[in-house]
């Protein structure tokens, strides 16, 4: 071997010994490298060691969590009420550091909430059975929950638009409502629903008949702006569709219902009349005050995790800018703008936790209740990001916000691959009630799954914006997914917000699935032709909806309300009703099973998996009419009897106007009957009626609903339906049940 070979072998041998002497080093290193930090937080937290023995206060937890690199973190809260007076704001240096990631949960075995809760306190007992508390200062109370029970605005009777005139400028109608001699009129104010809007408005000044309201709510409200929503819009107060004022509120006047409560801004106190049991000397009353508990902006990679968020406040509507809403929780507000019919520029109610331009942030296990505005919002730009396994109740805006308004945002704010899933949602939008349970903007590759939503006012879930307008028709919404999710008993009729339904879409979505959802009770009990299983509305295109089981629903199953909604597939769906075809250009309705009485068994397994937790389904009740045969005493046009017996709520049975005007169905023989489904027409037409079997009446008073129910116990051939006096009678369907 020659010595350059020698020098190669011993060059070769020295490398490898390196490279092995190396790698022993490195071994050591790779198992020393740090694991996860703890730290915790309590309510009585102070100091810098964020210990289980010495904790830190939340915000002195975020600030050592921002020191620790190269290990995930984990902030564990201990148990208790963290009041907070300003929100707790994770920015850029509170994400997870070079593939870490940062958790906030609750230590085992807690429950921690993050409050924006002010207690009032030292209340006296009134004469009159009423008891007073003064305020804090900077405190001005629009909620008020005592021992955890939401109190409401104290309120009075409707007042219909004969007597309340709505104008551009103001309102008629101080003097018959007894604004006029109210001591403090201008702590009130008039709430007005239009349709699917909400508004709420403060009284300025009363001058003889005529009232004004702060600005610019009332101008926002009206049609003196080109800003208000499309331009064929026809819902503001002083359009042709107002139909009165809801209600007013706030004025010691009204005060005249146990659990009712009023604000006196002059003199800073509360009032309140206790509920049967509540003793004001041990009660804990508490009203919304810190404005948003959780703020995550520009932050990665973070997750929340078993924290309770209670008592923060949405103050905007308290403000001179009042709640001038536009649709779904959105308002208008400014006194000025650019014309903008397509909703660009409208507001988000405010939420007790914001998500701005995060990206891998998880809220799950949280709980959110007792809320004056939302419950959280996913925006500017937030990506791959989620609230799932959340619940959220008694909510006074909408529960989950996600994305925002603008139909073509830059990259860096384009809501992206989001998902909002098994959440259990009840009761949102107890003070607005145009709210919804779950809103998205323009969103791609949102997944809404398994959420189960109950009792809300107005619609369930609410994807895509911009109502056709020449600015949102095109736009980045896409691959969207609305599935598996349980929502029933929505668009409360008490509530008379009108036009939604289940699952409300807008927009081209191409790519956007609709499917396995359970609905149940939309708008049932209606008192007009309203309120829809899965309703696409306003350009909706290029969605399928397929495998969903629809009941009870008010109107139609599926809507497409309008031609240039194109190419939506709807097939394979179960529902107890038909529906008109599909509008727009390439839209098709396939292997839809329809006007069933009772739901075959894929159906039930179908119902029986969509929510968070699954659940029961209510069943179809055979339909005893649905073979007999209809008579009326006479028809107009082509508006037949046999109409009301086609299981469709679509199609309307009419009689002439004429005494004793009925319709009758013939059961073929003697059957015992337990209930009887009304439906009134398309116009509301039948009205104080009786309902007439072989062995009894029942006399029904003012307009049959969508549906009147009646519970007896009859045995008989025949239902009869006579006027009590002079009329019509027509019918979109009747069903008997066994």
């Amino acid at each position: 071997m020659n010595r350059r070979s020698l020098n190669v072998v011993r060059g070769t041998a020295a490398a490898a010994s390196a490279a092995v002497l190396a790698a022993l080093l490195a071994a050591p290193a790779a198992q020393a490298a740090p694991g996860a930090r703890t730290l915790y937080a309590a309510p009585d937290g102070h100091g810098t060691s964020c210990t289980a023995a010495r904790p830190c206060t939340v915000e002195g937890a975020r600030d050592r969590a921002r020191t620790e690199t190269g290990r995930d973190v984990r902030v564990l809260l201990k148990n208790g009420t963290y009041e907070l007076d300003r929100p707790l704001e994770f920015g850029a240096a509170d994400s997870g550091k070079n593939g870490h990631t940062v958790t906030w949960t609750a230590a085992p075995g807690a429950r921690p909430v993050l409050s924006g809760g002010q207690d009032i306190t030292g209340w006296r007992r009134n004469a009159d059975g009423t008891w007073t508390a003064a305020v804090p200062a900077g405190v001005d109370p629009r909620q008020l929950f005592v021992d955890g029970h939401r109190a409401t605005r104290a309120r009075g009777e409707a007042c219909a638009a004969s007597t309340c005139d709505a104008t551009k400028t103001g309102m008629t109608g101080a003097v018959a409502t007894g604004i006029a001699q109210w001591r403090r009129p201008t702590d009130a104010e008039a709430v007005i629903r239009v349709r699917w809007r909400n508004y709420h408005c403060r009284i300025t000044g009363v001058n003889g008949d005529v009232m004004t309201f702060a600005q610019p709510c009332w101008t926002n409200s009206a049609s003196g702006t080109d800003r208000t929503g499309p331009a064929w819009d026809s819902t503001t107060v002083d359009s042709t569709r107002y139909s009165g004022v809801a209600f007013f509120e706030n004025a010691p006047e009204l005060l005249d219902q146990p659990g009712e409560f009023v604000w006196n801004s002059e003199d800073r106190t509360v009032t309140y009349l206790p509920r049967k049991g509540e003793n004001m000397r041990h009660a804990r009353a508490v009203t919304p005050h810190t404005e948003q508990l959780l703020v995550v902006d520009g932050a990665h990679d973070i997750t929340v995790s078993g924290i309770g968020f209670a008592y923060a406040a949405y103050r905007q509507p308290g403000t001179d800018e009042g709640y001038a809403g536009m649709q779904a929780g959105l308002t208008l507000t400014g006194a000025t703008g650019p014309v903008d019919h397509a909703g660009r520029f409208y507001t988000k109610p405010s939420a007790a936790v914001t998500v701005r331009g995060g990206q891998r942030v998880s809220i799950e296990n949280a709980r959110f209740g007792r809320l004056g505005g939302a419950g959280a919002i996913l925006e500017a730009g937030t990506k791959d990001s989620s609230v799932t396994r959340s619940t959220f109740t008694d909510l006074s805006s909408g529960a989950v916000y996600v994305g925002d308004t603008e139909p073509l945002p830059s990259t860096a704010l384009a809501g992206e691959r989001n998902t909002v899933a098994y959440n259990t949602i009840t009761r949102s939008g107890v003070e607005y009630t145009d709210s919804v349970g779950i809103w998205a903007g323009y969103e791609a590759g949102l997944a809404v799954d398994h959420n189960s939503l109950d009792h809300l006012p107005y619609s369930g879930i609410s994807v895509g914006w911009g109502w056709n307008q020449p600015e949102s028709q095109k736009s980045v919404l896409r691959d969207n997914k609305v599935t598996g999710n349980r929502i029933t008993n929505v668009m409360e009729v008490a509530q008379e917000q009108h036009d939604g339904g289940a699952i409300y879409t807008q927009g081209a979505q191409p790519g956007t699935v609709v499917s396995g959802n359970y609905i149940n009770r939309s708008a049932f009990g209606n008192t007009e032709r309203d309120g829809n299983g899965i309703y696409l509305d306003e350009q909706s295109s290029h969605i399928v909806v397929e495998k969903n089981v629809i009941t009870r629903v008010g109107y139609k199953w599926v809507s497409n309300w309008a031609d240039y909604g194109i190419r939506n597939t709807a097939r394979g769906n179960w529902t107890d009703t038909a529906a008109p075809a599909l509008g727009g250009t390439g839209s098709v309705m396939t292997d839809n099973l329809t006007g069933l009485d009772r739901l075959p068994a894929e159906a039930l397994a179908v119902a029986r998996r969509a929510g968070a937790h699954g659940g029961p389904v209510d069943q179809l009740r055979t339909d005893l009419a649905r073979t007999g045969t209809a008579t009326q005493s006479s028809t107009e046009g082509t508006a037949g009897a046999e109409l009301a017996l086609d299981g469709d709520t679509n199609t309307d049975t009419r009689t002439l106007s004429e005494p004793g005007a009925w319709w009758q169905a013939d059961l073929g023989g003697k059957r015992r009957v337990r209930q009887i489904e009304i439906w009134n027409n398309a116009s509301a037409t039948t009205a104080d009626f009786d309902v007439v079997t072989d062995d009894r009446t029942v006399h029904v008073s003012g307009k049959a609903l969508r549906p009147t129910v009646l519970d007896l116990d009859s045995r008989t051939r025949t239902v009869k339906i006579v006027t009590s006096g002079t009329g019509r009678v027509a019918l979109s369907q009747v069903l008997v049940h066994p």
